[in-house]
């Protein structure tokens, strides 16, 4: 490690060149990489609801559809209207009641069956579909293009539209997030560091590693936009306390050496062995949000282990450089630190220990039930502003037409009229289903096939498949509707064994089964890589789950919290916060742990040992905690997208609970369980408790 140390500082001025070269193909790769706004993208593609997204994209060239609502316009104005929608290239179909009714026809003689269903209050709906998926930039690009050609009179609902606003927004905040990120960690660095030049370099190299990360993302093809929305501030957060290991270990052993490079390479060597098994952990728990089978965790889960161990990379390489590099201007800015020592706080825990062990005895069940009985949320809309465009324009359709889950119901084409309506009767027979609408339908209101138009008969069947509309009064992802559509499955099985139940309906049950499984397989697995981790780290099999109980206790407070508070968060908040703050937290205790052992194992009795090991670690979690506190807190208050709003609040206070925790259960319990810890950890069999 010193070898290595010593080649870094001598190579010092070309690995600065290196690393600010490598910048370039960093910012062309993070331009490059394409940004996802669809979670519903990342369910799985062998699942039925997925097939049949693909059977409408592939068979009848939908690949999604918007429901454009009209206001006030006569019908030679929707028709003048369909005809410009009908020049966009990506638009596949347009249908509205002036395709049923022509210009000759009054109002008046439209069947009420139908007015009622698409015609309202002088407001009436227009169907537009689309060739190509609902996130893709195509498709996105062709609703942008309708919000441009369509006055005030004209809203445009559906999910692309809701995609495209979540794009704008979140493209709106993303530098803000950052630049809240920036200052929170500079103010707590300038408290805790003795140079005001220092902290600014930290940042600069976190920042470097993130460029680095945020440009390699080009290898993974897309990244989600809550992915590129959280990256940047928990990497800062959780390779904040490398960077000021290095800094601290650095300035240490400068008080035994006048030369610079030497004490660099030492520090070089030391850091490395140190953040290992620290970051190794950090890692693991992003890794294991690989094991979701919704894909968005593998997402999150590889950019953010990859930004780590960027992270630790750059830490031992391009900050020993710049330190190096602007010594000169770091002690001549040197000042007094300004963060207490913490010499109370150490002195009570020690103290206090059966106080602070029984204080966790009795709020763990408590935490437990929270963490247990806390809710979720899976509606998307709901994590947006109401007053955007696709927002505003979902609300009014629901309102005004009772269309809050509309189903694409996939049969085969070769079922005769009569039973496909009395399938649709029977579904209509369930409770919260508002109207079903199919050809075979139509032609029972009396409407001759020969008066329709081919854009609406194309819209409904096929060679293969006819499709029927199911409208649902229920909201989306609610217990209500995905019992409704479990029901509507049983039904049109009885039909047709192939039928498939399409619709965001259906795909938000599908979320929603996926992601309860993925809620608790995440945190096991987690747990389990972590904790094998630790027994190689620590040498030790009581050790590891004495540290995963003290984290997992923070993480039921952190997630107990909101029950207690009546907040409901979105699932995908539930799903990855246990697995993050544990990965990102557990290397607090392993800092004190590791010193207690060497403190025991130099002949300390455990009061000693673990005293001496809090006193030493203290300030270093608390600036580590504040940190990743100061990265995340910001963006939480700040985002107007509640789904990376609450993900990131719940990232910093989960950051401060297991500071905390650590602080003073771990402690406590070093001292309680020192004798279990002696026989069950290697090399520590010989000593004996109180020694």
């Amino acid at each position: 490690m010193h070898k290595l140390g010593k080649a870094i500082c001598k190579h010092k001025r070309l690995i600065l060149i290196i690393a600010l070269l490598l910048l370039i193909p960093s910012v062309m790769g993070m331009k490059a990489t394409r940004i996802n706004y669809d979670i519903l993208v990342y369910l799985p593609e062998d699942i039925e609801t997925i097939r049949g997204e693909n059977i409408l994209s592939d068979d009848f060239d939908m690949g999604a559809f918007s429901v454009v609502l009209l206001d006030d316009m006569k019908i030679k104005d929707i028709k003048k209207l369909e005809e410009e929608f009908k020049k966009i290239d990506n638009v596949e179909k347009v249908v509205s009641i002036a395709d049923v009714v022509g210009t000759a026809i009054p109002e008046e003689m439209i069947p009420e069956d139908i007015k009622s269903k698409v015609y309202k209050d002088n407001e009436t709906m227009m169907l537009v579909t689309f060739k190509e998926q609902i996130s893709s930039d195509e498709t996105m690009k062709t609703v942008q293009t309708l919000r441009e050609i369509t006055d005030e009179r004209c809203k445009i609902s559906g999910m692309t539209a809701t995609v495209l606003d979540t794009r704008d927004l979140s493209d709106s905040e993303i530098v803000i997030y950052v630049v809240i990120a920036v200052i929170l960690c500079l103010i707590i660095l300038e408290l805790a560091l003795d140079s005001y030049v220092a902290p600014v370099l930290l940042l600069l190299n976190i920042g470097i590693a993130i460029l680095y990360n945020m440009g390699s993302n080009i290898f993974l093809g897309e990244i989600s936009y809550i992915t590129k929305a959280i990256s940047a501030v928990l990497q800062l957060g959780v390779t904040m306390d490398f960077a000021i290991f290095l800094y601290h270990s650095y300035m240490q052993e400068k008080e035994h050496t006048s030369n610079n490079d030497e004490a660099m390479a030492s520090a070089i060597g030391k850091t490395l062995v140190s953040v290992v098994g620290s970051s190794l952990t950090t890692i693991a728990g992003f890794l294991a949000l690989c094991s979701m089978n919704l894909t968005l965790g593998k997402d999150i889960g590889i950019v953010m282990a990859k930004g780590v161990l960027l992270g630790v990379i750059s830490v031992v390489t391009v900050l020993p450089a710049m330190i190096l590099e602007l010594n000169g201007l770091i002690e001549k800015t040197k000042h007094k630190e300004i963060f207490p020592k913490f010499t109370g706080v150490k002195n009570f825990v020690i103290k206090h220990y059966k106080l602070i062990a029984l204080a966790f005895v009795i709020i763990l069940p408590i935490a437990f039930y929270g963490y247990q009985n806390t809710e979720s949320y899976y509606n998307l809309d709901k994590s947006l502003p109401k007053t955007l465009d696709s927002v505003v324009a979902n609300e009014e359709l629901k309102d005004k037409f009772d269309m809050v889950s509309m189903e694409l119901l996939l049969i085969d084409k070769d079922i005769p009229d009569s039973q496909v309506n009395n399938m649709l009767n029977e579904i209509e027979d369930l409770e919260g289903i508002e109207w079903t609408l199919s050809f075979s339908k139509v032609a029972d209101l009396g409407i001759p096939k020969e008066v329709l138009p081919n854009d609406l008969l194309e819209i409904f069947q096929n060679d293969k498949y006819q499709i029927a509309i199911i409208n649902s009064k229920y909201e989306m992802a609610t217990n209500e509707l995905n019992d409704q559509v479990t029901k509507v499955n049983e039904i049109i099985k009885k039909y047709d064994q192939n039928a498939i139940l399409a619709g965001e309906g259906p795909l938000m049950k599908d979320l929603v089964e996926i992601s309860d499984h993925d809620f608790n397989s995440v945190n096991t697995v987690s747990i389990a890589i972590i904790f094998v981790i630790m027994i190689i780290v620590l040498k030790s099999i009581s050790l590891p789950v004495i540290l995963i109980t003290v984290i997992e206790f923070a993480i039921f407070i952190n997630m107990g919290i909101p029950y207690y508070t009546n907040t409901i968060l979105p699932f995908i908040a539930s799903i990855v916060i246990g697995t993050i703050q544990l990965g990102a937290t557990i290397d607090y205790a392993i800092l004190i742990t590791n010193k207690y052992i060497t403190n025991r194992k130099n002949g300390e009795n455990k009061k000693e040992a673990v005293s001496q090991a809090l006193g030493t670690s203290i300030s270093s979690i608390v600036i580590s905690g504040l940190c990743f506190f100061g990265a995340t807190f910001g963006v939480g208050a700040y985002s107007k997208i509640e789904m990376i709003g609450s993900l990131c609040t719940l990232m910093s206070r989960g950051a401060i609970v297991s500071m905390v925790c650590v602080i003073a259960v771990l402690p406590a319990f070093l001292m309680i369980f020192d004798k279990l810890i002696c026989k069950t950890t290697m090399g520590m069999r010989k000593l004996e408790e109180g020694k």
